[in-house]
């Protein structure tokens, strides 16, 4: 029998940003250096294939830092921890080495330096995401009040509507966020903005390739994790943009195939903490079932790419 015709649009950018890379690199890199086992605090990034694959190498993932013990290097998530977490290591003598995306360290050192010009922050994200635990946890409980939505704003309660800044958590739907930002600067015109916008490069780049794609497909897939919030946001974004059929798959293996039957073109993405090998798996998956034309919508370059922290370079 002869298979259906499909037309697989693949999204370019899409997959792993240079964060999610980097702090891969850092567990691999301290395995190497220090041998197994080496602690991470929180998953490294927020994809099941990546931790468990880290895990086999000799990682072990805990939730919290007394879960470690004082002998053994631990790790720090992309995510970001709040202040009091190295404090602790430290106090400890603990070797630790922090793989804290830079653009999610560039919001902490934002936020640090409104508030010593007195301003209150008010950070727009995702109540529990380790991202804005870490980034509230950069101050004193107080200083950095959260809203998630339009409707949060108009309830927050500040110290002084003359002194306050904004930052937002990097991986947020940039539409939604720009409401955000509007009924900020509707509520208090004396806000003051981030220098450079917070959510980052890659999620930004991400979107906008969904957006694209979103008018010529029939379904969306976006292989990401549950608990990823940039992966998340991509199923939302093709979902307002009219996708009929959009939905965040972990593996090719979660596919509904009998939610997809009759389509004719299908758009495929991916979040920035998803590997390249799950993209391939999915559209693998349709080859089996599908006469598949694949074609690769780019609206994007990358060529963005982190150091790794000083104690895990080999010396030149």
């Amino acid at each position: 029998m002869s298979k259906p015709a499909l037309t697989v649009y693949l999204a370019a950018p899409r997959g792993f940003c240079a964060g999610v890379d980097r702090a891969i690199k850092i567990v691999e890199m301290a395995l190497e250096k220090w041998g197994a086992p080496v602690f991470v605090r929180h998953e490294i990034v927020h994809n099941k294939f990546v931790v468990d694959d880290l895990r086999a190498k000799g990682a072990v993932f805990v939730e919290e830092l007394e879960d470690c013990p004082d002998d053994r290097p631990v790790i720090f998530s992309a995510h970001g921890v709040p202040k009091a977490v190295p404090a602790e290591a430290a106090r400890r003598e603990m070797v630790f080495v922090d793989a804290t995306c830079p653009l999610v360290s560039k919001v902490h050192i934002e936020a640090e330096r409104h508030s010593e010009k007195g301003l209150q922050i008010i950070m727009i994200g995702h109540t529990g995401h380790p991202e804005t635990i870490g980034t509230m946890g950069q101050l004193p409980e107080g200083e950095v009040l959260l809203v998630e939505t339009e409707a949060d704003v108009a309830h927050v309660k500040v110290r002084d509507e003359a002194k306050l800044a904004f930052v937002t958590q990097t991986t947020l739907s940039v539409d939604d966020t720009a409401g955000i930002v509007e009924a900020l600067q509707a509520r208090f015109p004396a806000i003051v903005g981030p220098h450079k916008e917070d959510i980052c490069y890659a999620t930004t780049n991400r979107q906008a390739a969904v957006k694209a794609m979103a008018g010529k497909v029939d379904a969306l897939l976006v292989v990401g994790a549950p608990n990823s919030s940039n992966s998340r946001r991509l199923v939302e974004v093709g979902a307002k943009e009219g996708c009929a059929y959009a939905q965040l798959v972990g593996r090719a293996s979660e596919i509904d195939w009998r939610a997809l039957e009759g389509i004719k073109t299908i758009g495929i993405t991916a979040g920035a903490s998803a590997p390249e090998v799950l993209v391939e798996e999915v559209v693998a998956a349709f080859a089996e079932r599908y006469d598949v034309t694949t074609e690769v919508l780019e609206t994007a370059k990358e060529n963005v790419e982190f150091k790794v922290p000083r104690v895990l370079r080999v010396p030149a």
